[in-house]
């Protein structure tokens, strides 16, 4: 094991930074805690070599030891090493005049850490980060601050970390304070694909908070995360031990959500902490105890619902434990919310300090009918026994319960069978036989991802989409409502994707995905973001989207290629694992068609399918309570 390069911040005294933050107004008590806590567990955690440790507090912690610091100490770390940077201070929040700060910060505020004497704006922190993790170093960032303005007291000894921003404050890379506030600097560029993973104590539109009393104040983020990393021991991942610390955190406050980033599944974020023992089973989903009983993050956001009419059987929606030490062991949801699940564990009692890797083991939606003309009794039996599919009789027309899919399967005296639509069309190439439960099942979970929807939201009319000519004109939809996008000169078309959210009072949450033809989808467009009001975020960060052709279609005339916008909208954050597929190719066996699909779209009938119990309730109100859906079917064409 390498050696840990640990650099602490924590600052309580912002006395002399500047007027704005005299001492009653910008004094902090937890923040050196923090950090002497943090290293507690750091020297009493880590094997192998003793982590070299710097320590700055209060004075010491100016902008420029701070950046040179996290230079020159955690710099040393190489490949095989560990880079952690911790922090326990004042955030603050200003607002974004730069158009390429613009295009990434769709809030329209710029967040930045308060050092003893000024600034570090997140974007040159996450630069410097990424510059150390360009060496090969595991690199980690633990932020307790928050980023909105205000160090006033909430209620009883809850306090914000936070200032409000004084423009005369020096920044990372200025010669000293200015009157119109930073100035543009150089930021070291990372190496390409260098990535860090970043603890943050709060959404970006959040305060976080400290408690207690005298020698025992703590920040309610750093005292929930260390707690989290005792408990769970070595070989927890980043997103189980930040789902644990959130759980805590909202047992004191419903004002404060930890975050993860990257939160991308297979990731950096289901990486052991600083790199303990083996990695343990990646998972969509988590199941922790919260408040108010266990919960599984995944809601009717995604798709979930605890039993709507036309369920394949009785037992509803089940989540499966994926520990090998668990296996077996699941959860049933009794109540469906937004963004998270109430669950009941079915014949087993979890552990309440531990946080569980599921999967969906049955999902409660409305089946695909198939009607199937020829094959054999195991082609048969092998529809019957997927949770998504159910064998219907007769023609298309009279089948379909609820807004399920149907299909027919017409099987051919070679062996191969054509995958059918209600209309008649083929919905895929011919494939073998044997392919097609798998098949059916992946068309199942795309349809259910392109038709998610909920009209009746009051969130309907406060975001759109538009799709531009690369600098140019918005391109309205056609008479079938489709966005035309077309080949010039043989060269591929190049739009701007911007999403605009229209409210005067909310910050949304925001999710742009892409489904195509070829029954994939994915996030990359516009991974999720806070959209402040009457703010625009951009795809890409406003690089321009290019469109074409995939290799195997021609680019000649008449040629076309199809995908479907999803704009998924919610009053907080959610997983974007639930929204992700593979293209579906019948050469790929399914175990090798990815994790996304292994993980989060493994339908498994549990073990207990025999047992006596019905689907729990549906509903479920509380925060964050809305959600909304909108897709904007668009084209690419090679002109006549």
């Amino acid at each position: 094991m390498g050696t840990a390069f640990v650099l602490l911040v924590g600052i309580n005294d912002y006395s002399a930074l500047s007027p704005a933050a005299g001492p009653t107004l910008g004094s902090l008590n937890g923040c050196v805690n923090d950090i002497r806590a943090a290293r507690g567990w750091l020297e009493g955690r880590l094997a192998g070599p003793p982590p070299r440790i710097l320590e700055l507090t209060d004075g010491e912690a100016t902008v420029a030891a701070v950046t040179d610091a996290l230079r020159t100490h955690l710099g040393q770390a190489g490949p095989g090493d560990t880079a952690l940077f911790w922090y326990a201070g004042h955030g603050t929040e200003f607002p974004a005049t730069e158009r390429a700060h613009l295009y990434v910060e769709p809030t329209g505020y710029c967040q930045a850490l308060v050092c003893a004497d000024g600034i570090l704006i997140d974007k040159d922190l996450g630069a410097l980060l990424d510059g150390v993790a360009s060496g090969g170093a595991h690199t980690v960032a633990v932020l307790d601050s928050c980023f909105s303005g205000g160090a006033t007291r909430l209620s009883g000894d809850l306090v914000k970390r936070s200032l409000p921003h004084d423009p005369s404050w020096p920044a990372y890379g200025d010669p000293g304070p200015r009157a119109d506030g930073p100035r543009a600097r150089e930021v070291p560029v990372p190496a390409e694909g260098a990535r860090h993973v970043l603890l943050a104590a709060c959404r970006v539109n959040q305060a976080s908070y400290e408690d207690g009393h005298g020698a025992g104040r703590h920040g309610l983020f750093t005292r929930a995360l260390l707690g989290a990393l005792r408990d769970m021991g070595p070989g927890a991942t980043y997103r189980q031990v930040l789902a644990a610390a959130g759980s805590r955190v909202q047992s004191a406050t419903e004002h404060q959500n930890p975050v993860l980033y990257p939160a991308d599944p297979g990731g950096i974020a289901d990486r052991a902490v600083l790199g303990g023992a083996a990695d343990r089973p990646l998972s969509p989903h988590l199941l922790l105890h919260g408040p108010d009983g266990w919960q599984v993050d995944c809601g009717s956001t995604h798709g979930l619902s605890s039993g709507p009419e036309g369920t394949k059987d009785d037992s509803g929606t089940e989540f499966g434990v994926v520990e090998a030490d668990r296996e077996g062991d699941v959860v049933r949801v009794r109540a469906v919310e937004p963004l998270r699940a109430l669950v009941t564990p079915v014949g087993w009692t979890p552990d309440p300090v531990r946080i569980y890797p599921v999967a969906v083991s049955a999902l409660a939606l409305p089946p695909t009918s198939v009607v199937v003309e020829g094959g054999d009794r195991a082609l048969l039996d092998a529809i019957d026994a997927a949770p998504l599919l159910r064998l219907a009789d007769g023609d298309l027309k009279g089948n379909g319960p609820g807004h399920g899919q149907v299909f027919k399967v017409v099987v051919r005296d070679d062996g191969r069978a054509r995958v059918l639509r209600r209309d008649g069309t083929e919905a895929t190439a011919p494939l073998p036989a044997h392919r097609v439960p798998d098949c059916l099942v992946h068309l199942t979970r795309w349809h259910q991802l392109r038709d998610l929807a909920n009209p009746a939201s009051p969130l309907a009319s406060l975001v759109d989409v538009d799709v531009s000519v690369w600098n140019g004109e918005r391109i309205l939809p056609d008479g079938h409502g489709e966005i035309r996008c077309a080949y010039a000169d043989g060269r591929e078309p190049l739009v701007s994707v911007r999403i605009h959210n229209r409210s005067h009072d909310r910050a949304l949450w925001c999710v742009l995905l892409d489904l195509t033809d070829s029954y994939a989808s994915h996030s990359g467009l516009f991974p999720g973001h806070f959209i402040g009001p009457g703010r625009t975020g951009y795809a890409l960060g406003n690089a321009p989207v290019q469109l074409s052709l995939p290799e195997s279609r021609k680019a000649e005339p008449g040629a076309f290629v199809r995908d479907w916008l999803k704009l998924i909208v919610a009053e907080g954050e959610f997983s974007t694992v639930p929204f992700r597929l593979a293209p579906w190719s019948a050469d790929a066996p399914p175990a090798a068609r990815g994790t996304d699909e292994d993980h989060v779209l493994r339908f498994t009938r549990p073990p207990h399918a025999g047992r006596d119990a019905g689907p729990g309730p549906g509903g479920g109100g509380g925060a964050p309570g809305q959600w909304h859906a909108l897709t904007i079917p668009l084209r690419t064409v090679v002109p006549e």
